[in-house]
C-alpha cells in the first residue's frame, strides 16, 4: 500500500492551521452568499433542519476522508486514496473525474462568478474582450503564486480565507440585532421531495474539503494534521452555515425569494446600507478567486501524482528545480481553467460537476472500508473514524439517495464521461504495451 512516496522531491511545509483554513476556503465559497435565499425561499424556518441533515452527511464523508488520509499520506487526495485501496484503473478513473468533471469547469464557473459580481458596480466586466483580458491576468497571477512556493500558495489562502470570513462573521454578529422572531417560527412541514431537492442543491455548497488534501504530500505529519484539520474545519464550516441562514431568515422572512441573487448582500444592506452590499459583492468575488486559488494549488498535484504513476503525462510530474513545486502541472491547469473560463457554457455542466463529486466521495468512502479491513502494521498510528461501520454507511445511504434524485440528462451525461475516460485508459495501456513490445523485439 503506497503511504508514501520519498521520491516525490516535495518538502512538507503545509501545517494544522494552513491546512484547516485552507479546508473551511475550499467549502466556504461563492455559494453561501446565495444559498441563504435558494433554501429559505423552498424551506422557510424548516431550512435548519436541512443544514443539519447535510452536517451530518458531511460529517460522515469527512471522518471517513480523515481515517484514509492519514493512511495515505502522498500527494493526489482522493485519486491517493482510491488507488491505494482498488489499484490504477480505479484511480484513473477518480483522478479524470476529479481533475476534469470538478475541478476545471468548477473553477472555471468561479471565475465567471468573479467578473458576473464585479459586473454589478462595473459595467465594463459585461465585454467580453475585457472579461477575457481580466481571466488572462487572474490565471496568471494564481499560477505564478502557486509556481513560486507552496508556502506562499498556502499564505495567499489563508489571508483571503480570513477576508472573506471577516464580513460573514459582521453579518452574523450584527444581523441578530434585525432579526424579526416571527421569520423563524415554522407552521407546516415540507413535503419530502421538496426537502429532498433542497437538500441536494445545499449540500453542494458543502463540497469543495477533499481539495486541500490534493497536497497531502506537503503536510507537515499528515497522520496528525489531516484528521484534526478536517474536523476543526467542518465543525467551523457548520455553524457559520446555520448562523447566516438563521440571521437571513430572520431579517428578510417572506421577502427572501425577492434577493434570491444576493441574499447577504441584501442583510448587509439592512444593517449598515448600500455600502454593505457593496462590500459583500466584493467579498463574493475575492472568495471565489480565494477557491480558485487553492484548486490551483492542489488539484495539480493530483495530475503530478498521476504523472508519477504513469496514468498522465511524464512532464506533468516535474518539480521545479529551485521552488520544489509541481510547476508544469500548475501551469497546464490554471491553462486549462483559464480556456474554458472563457468559452461560456458551464451552467448546464454544473449538475453533471455535482454528480461526479458524490461518485468521487462514494468511491473514497469504499476504499475507507477496504483498507480498515487490510491489517497493517501501524495499525494503532492511524487515525480511525468514531461510530464503527455505521459512519461509512450513513455516509453510503444518503450519497445513494442523493444520487437518485438526479434526472435522465444528468445520470446519461455522467455515465457518457465516464465511458470516455475508460476508452482513455484501455487505449492508453494498449499503445504503452504496444511500444513496450517493440522495444524489446528491437
Amino acid at each position: 500500500m503506497p503511504t508514501e512516496n520519498s521520491d516525490e522531491g516535495l518538502k512538507r511545509v503545509i501545517g494544522v492551521s494552513a491546512l484547516t483554513l485552507s479546508i473551511i476556503s475550499g467549502v466556504i465559497g461563492a455559494g453561501i452568499f446565495a444559498l441563504p435565499a435558494i433554501v429559505g425561499a423552498e424551506l422557510g424556518a424548516f431550512s435548519v433542519f436541512a443544514y443539519i441533515f447535510c452536517g451530518v452527511l458531511l460529517a460522515a464523508i469527512m471522518l471517513c476522508y480523515a481515517e484514509i488520509g492519514s493512511r495515505i499520506i502522498t500527494s493526489g487526495g482522493s485519486y491517493a486514496y482510491v488507488e491505494a485501496a482498488f489499484g490504477d484503473f480505479p484511480g484513473y478513473i477518480v483522478n479524470w473525474m476529479y481533475f476534469f468533471g470538478w475541478g476545471i469547469i468548477g473553477s472555471a464557473a468561479l471565475m465567471n462568478i468573479i467578473a458576473d459580481s464585479l459586473n454589478v458596480l462595473f459595467p465594463v466586466f459585461a465585454n467580453p474582450l475585457i472579461r477575457g483580458v481580466f481571466f488572462l491576468i487572474l490565471t496568471v497571477f494564481m499560477i505564478l503564486i502557486n509556481i513560486y512556493g507552496t508556502k506562499q500558495g498556502v499564505n495567499a489562502v489563508k489571508m483571503i480565507t480570513i477576508i472573506k470570513l471577516l464580513p460573514l462573521l459582521g453579518i452574523i454578529i450584527f444581523g441578530f440585532s434585525k432579526v424579526n422572531t416571527a421569520n423563524l417560527r415554522w407552521e407546516h412541514l415540507p413535503s419530502l421531495k421538496s426537502f429532498a431537492d433542497t437538500t441536494l442543491i445545499l449540500f453542494f455548497a458543502f463540497a469543495g474539503f477533499e481539495t486541500s488534501l490534493g497536497a497531502s504530500g506537503e503536510i507537515k505529519n499528515p497522520k496528525r494534521a489531516v484528521p484534526l484539520s478536517i474536523c476543526i474545519a467542518g465543525i467551523v464550516v457548520l455553524i457559520i452555515y446555520m448562523l447566516l441562514q438563521t440571521v437571513t431568515q430572520g431579517v428578510l422572512g417572506t421577502q427572501m425569494a425577492l434577493f434570491k441573487n444576493a441574499p447577504l448582500a441584501a442583510v448587509a444592506d439592512k444593517i449598515i446600507g448600500p455600502a454593505g452590499a457593496t462590500i459583500l459583492l466584493f467579498c463574493a468575488a475575492l472568495s471565489c478567486f480565494g477557491n480558485v486559488t487553492l484548486d490551483i494549488l492542489c488539484t495539480p498535484r493530483s495530475l503530478f501524482a498521476g504523472a508519477n504513476d504513469g496514468l498522465f503525462p511524464k512532464f506533468l510530474g516535474k518539480v521545479h528545480p529551485k521552488f520544489a513545486t509541481p510547476y508544469l502541472a500548475v501551469i497546464t491547469y490554471g491553462l486549462l481553467i483559464f480556456i474554458f473560463s472563457i468559452s461560456g457554457g458551464f451552467q448546464q455542466l454544473a449538475v453533471m460537476a455535482s454528480a461526479i463529486i458524490l461518485l468521487i466521495y462514494l468511491a473514497v468512502i469504499l476504499a475507507t472500508i477496504k483498507l480498515r479491513m487490510k491489517k497493517d502494521e501501524d495499525e494503532e498510528k492511524f487515525f480511525k473514524a468514531p461510530g464503527g461501520w455505521v459512519t461509512p454507511l450513513i455516509g453510503i445511504v444518503a450519497i445513494v439517495w442523493l444520487l437518485t434524485g438526479l434526472g435522465k440528462w444528468e445520470i446519461l451525461s455522467t455515465l457518457i464521461f465516464i465511458a470516455v475516460i475508460c476508452v482513455i485508459y484501455f487505449v492508453t495501456r494498449w499503445v504503452k504495451h504496444k511500444n513496450k513490445f517493440v522495444g524489446i523485439m528491437k
